[in-house]
């Protein structure tokens, strides 16, 4: 008979030490859910860090493409404004007979001092002049053709007149060239 007592014994360390291998089981599975919650929800946060951290440089390559141009071309609207003062400059001094450069020399120098310290002003800023000659080839990226008319000894697009210069400000047309275009069959 004592032996029994020794059986159910045994089996209630053996249910006892199952239940608690049981229960570890159970905490064990709970804390494996747990951490892969957490992997998940920090994989979730670093994704979103990486794409607000990406967000970051490109607005601050868009602010810096945004304040090169800016400093380039902020002043084109001026600079436009300004070419009529150089074209009205330049048919003043054009304009000027012999006769009239001796009496008023010291006038037309004045200008022509004027019109040179405005094309320094020009080049410091970036602002260049396109000046074609006549029988340049036609260019509509920096030209703009004022009329066509067949001319004898030219070929279809050659620049016959330049009315007035075409200005660049940096990379970028302020103005095209005003031009007369031969239309004459090659």
């Amino acid at each position: 008979m004592a032996e029994p007592k020794n059986d159910d014994f045994l089996d209630d360390i053996a249910n006892a030490e199952a239940e608690e291998l049981a229960a570890q089981t159970e905490e064990f599975d709970d804390a494996a859910l747990e951490l892969d919650a957490l992997r998940a929800e920090r994989d979730e946060f670093k994704d979103r860090f990486m794409r607000a951290l990406a967000d970051a440089e490109n607005a601050r390559k868009r602010g810096d493409k945004a304040r090169r141009e800016a400093e380039q071309y902020g002043g084109s609207k001026l600079a436009r404004d300004m070419l009529p003062v150089f074209d009205n400059m330049k048919r003043a001094v054009e304009s000027a007979t012999d006769e009239q450069k001796e009496v008023s020399a010291a006038l037309i120098e004045g200008v022509e001092l004027t019109m040179r310290a405005l094309l320094g002003v020009f080049e410091k800023h970036g602002i260049r002049i396109v000046s074609p000659q006549v029988g340049d080839k036609f260019d509509p990226q920096v030209h703009e053709a004022m009329f066509e008319a067949p001319v004898p000894g030219t070929k279809a697009g050659d620049i016959i007149q330049v009315s007035a210069e075409g200005f660049m400000l940096h990379d970028r047309l302020l103005r095209p060239a005003q031009v007369g275009v031969s239309s004459t069959p090659a």
